[in-house]
């Protein structure tokens, strides 16, 4: 049977999470050590930031995902907000990594006001890349495939990120780590401009209700999540995901400078990111034998695994067993990761078939007010750990930093990834789910959904 989503289509959907990830990431791995090392922040004020933003931005995404159901133009309601705000996006994200010489209080000022600014401009850009994905089709093996791409396309701007950043901060900068970071964003945010248009021109939105792009009120959009167990599941599990990723992302820079004394192995580890492709690769195949919440379980829990070989490896100082971890993490996480949009994408059916409310941008949003919350949360856990652990920039860290450090890298990504683990025994779409697109395809062809 011919896919109803083209791989020309399919890669363009990708792209978008290329771009997306181009800025997002250097967030991720970099922004801590940004603030603190090269802008010359406090770390505990830094910790504060992150949580104090991350909070007030994340109330963006429900109203981003109202203004998604609410959105009426001849693109659909999804796509135009990719030609709207990718520009701006990028303009922001060069101004957060941007060092004017203020005071320190003006310098804080600065911080929060591009880093929330940025925050929500993302929401603006990832939250209808994640509710695309449920107009694209409303076939569920089909929309793994293309979350599947999505993931692919979304960890090869990762690896860029992950690879790039600092050979190129070196390269543009030649000593002046502003400098160098100010134009490896420029260059990243210029490329990720052009992949978002890409994901606008190539895309189409195919499954509507049968008033096609009505107007969903807030109200009646409201409906869909009462009730909608896997919706809530999904919005706490995402929340402690990012919280493990945050925290191990933003701590490795620190982890191989001060704790191994290997800094030049920073983009090597960082570039091992790239292993979670093989995860989310084979995560399609998975799931047609042992079904999504199987293949998340399993895949959280590979990463515990990984987590415990990392802490053998940091008490040895073994570099090469310190690489297995992290590649056997990365894998594991690459099967939970490359099913979860897709796990998003069922519960818009779920709530469907529960209200007769199809609201994909507010059930959508769960995706990035988890990822908000999880990234405030993280981030701020780790600086304020480190602030405890008495670090200091660019000097010999005492035990106590190093401790703090390594439990920024080991420690609260497993206890993350245990907690992850224990939600998905509730999560329960696997077993109703022939049943909810069996109902809900007869609904359609009574003419209560259109697809075109």
């Amino acid at each position: 049977m011919k896919p109803e989503v083209s791989w020309k289509e399919r890669i363009s959907y990708g792209l978008g999470d290329t771009g997306s990830n181009l800025i997002f990431q250097m967030i991720t791995l970099y922004l801590m050590y940004f603030y603190t090392d090269v802008y010359g922040l406090n770390l505990a004020a830094v910790g504060t930031l992150f949580l104090v933003a991350r909070v007030i931005d994340a109330f963006d995404s429900p109203i981003i995902g109202v203004l998604i159901d609410r959105t009426n133009t001849k693109w659909g309601k999804s796509r135009p907000y990719f030609l709207w705000l990718s520009i701006p996006f990028a303009v922001v994200a060069v101004l957060t990594f941007m060092t004017p010489d203020f005071s320190d209080s003006g310098k804080l000022i600065y911080a929060y006001v591009t880093y929330i600014a940025l925050g929500i401009l993302y929401a603006g850009i990832n939250l209808p890349l994640t509710s695309l994905l449920t107009s694209l089709t409303s076939n569920s093996q089909e929309r793994t495939v293309v979350s599947s791409v999505r993931m692919i396309f979304g960890q090869i701007g990762a690896l860029i990120v992950s690879i790039g950043t600092l050979p190129l901060v070196a390269a543009f900068g030649k000593g002046n780590q502003q400098q160098g970071f100010m134009l490896t964003i420029i260059l990243f945010a210029s490329v990720a401009v052009v992949l978002l248009f890409i994901t606008f021109a190539n895309t189409r939105e195919r499954v509507q209700t049968a008033d096609g792009n009505r107007a969903i009120p807030f109200k009646e959009g409201i409906k869909a999540i009462k009730g909608n167990t896997p919706w809530w599941l999904l919005l706490t599990i995402g929340l402690f995901m990012w919280i493990a990723m945050t925290g191990k992302g933003q701590s490795t820079i620190y982890f191989f400078k001060y704790n191994f004394a290997r800094e030049d192995l920073i983009p090597l580890v960082n570039g091992l990111n790239i292993m979670m492709l093989v995860g989310i690769a084979f995560a399609p195949l998975l799931t047609k034998r042992i079904g999504k919440t199987k293949t998340a379980i399993l895949g959280y829990m590979i990463g515990v695994v990984g987590q415990l070989i990392a802490f053998i490896a940091a008490s040895m100082g073994s570099i090469p067993l310190m690489v297995a971890a992290i590649v056997i993490g990365n894998v594991g996480l690459g099967f939970a990761a490359g099913i979860t949009f897709a796990m998003l994408a069922d519960t818009v059916d779920y709530g469907e078939w529960k209200s007769g409310v199809r609201a994909q941008g507010l059930l959508t949003s769960a995706g990035a007010f988890g990822a908000k919350f999880g990234m405030g949360i993280g981030g701020a856990l780790a600086a304020w750990i480190l602030n405890m652990g008495h670090y200091v920039p660019n000097q010999e860290q005492s035990s106590s930093a190093l401790a703090a450090i390594q439990f920024n890298f080991v420690w609260l990504p497993l206890i993350c990834f245990v907690i992850s683990i224990v939600l998905f025994m509730f999560y329960k779409v696997d077993r109703v789910e022939k049943q909810m697109i069996h109902d809900l395809e007869l609904k359609r062809q009574g003419g209560a959904t259109i697809q075109g």
